[in-house]
């Protein structure tokens, strides 16, 4: 199983999603950084070797993508994003426009998931998922908070998921059936905002201590 996870707007809570979906999966399960943040939540040391990016923009074999896993668990790993050391941008690194060089990660993932029966988690951030990845994912998540503005941005993208992660906040007028019906797809999983799953998170403690509030929010989604 291959889940990319997306929004349409800053702080939704992509990263944390998608690091707990593959936290929190019953099978081995491989994390993938296309946004850069997944080593600070999970509390790991910054990358100095190459990641995603680096194979994106080259001509290496995709064997090579193995070589730069990281593990984070007895059967979860890690495929970062880049180098911390890597000074290729500013506010954000160049995205890759290689459609080709997209279409042979895609299908290395979902080689990696039936080889070892493994879930694959994709944190893909704020950007527009590459069509190439979408179409060799086998689910495509957009993660966002119940906000007017999240839920018109992503009624206006190109790219449709196929469900939504609902991280649901005290005072919101909308619900989980105002986003279903905004967008045309089931609302999968609420979280509901616990102060734990910050601690966590700027603890650096996420892949040691999940949070409960999140593992029982995901365990349908997860499973």
């Amino acid at each position: 199983m291959v889940t990319l996870c997306w929004a349409a707007k800053g702080g939704s809570g992509t990263t944390v999603v998608a690091a707990a979906l593959a936290l929190a999966s019953p099978r081995p399960s491989l994390l993938v950084d296309l946004d850069g943040e997944l080593p600070a939540v999970l509390g790991l040391a910054a990358p100095e070797r190459p990641g995603v990016l680096e194979w994106l923009h080259s001509d290496t074999s995709v064997d090579h993508l193995a070589d730069l896993l990281i593990d984070i668990g007895p059967r979860t790993w890690l495929l970062p994003w880049r180098a911390e050391t890597l000074d290729i941008g500013t506010t954000a690194d160049p995205w890759p426009t290689d459609q080709a060089r997209w279409a042979t990660l895609g299908d290395w993932l979902r080689d990696w998931s039936a080889q070892w029966g493994c879930d694959v988690s994709v944190d893909v951030g704020t950007r527009l998922p590459p069509e190439p990845l979408v179409a060799r994912s086998d689910r495509s998540l957009l993660v966002t908070r119940p906000c007017y503005l999240s839920l018109r941005r992503a009624m206006r993208l190109p790219v449709r998921p196929t469900g939504v992660i609902l991280v649901d906040e005290p005072g919101r007028g909308l619900g989980a059936r105002d986003v279903e019906h905004a967008l045309g797809v089931p609302v999968e999983a609420t979280m509901g905002f616990d102060p734990a799953v910050s601690r966590a998170v700027d603890a650096g403690l996420l892949a040691s201590r999940l949070p409960r509030v999140i593992t029982r929010a995901l365990r349908r989604v997860a499973a």
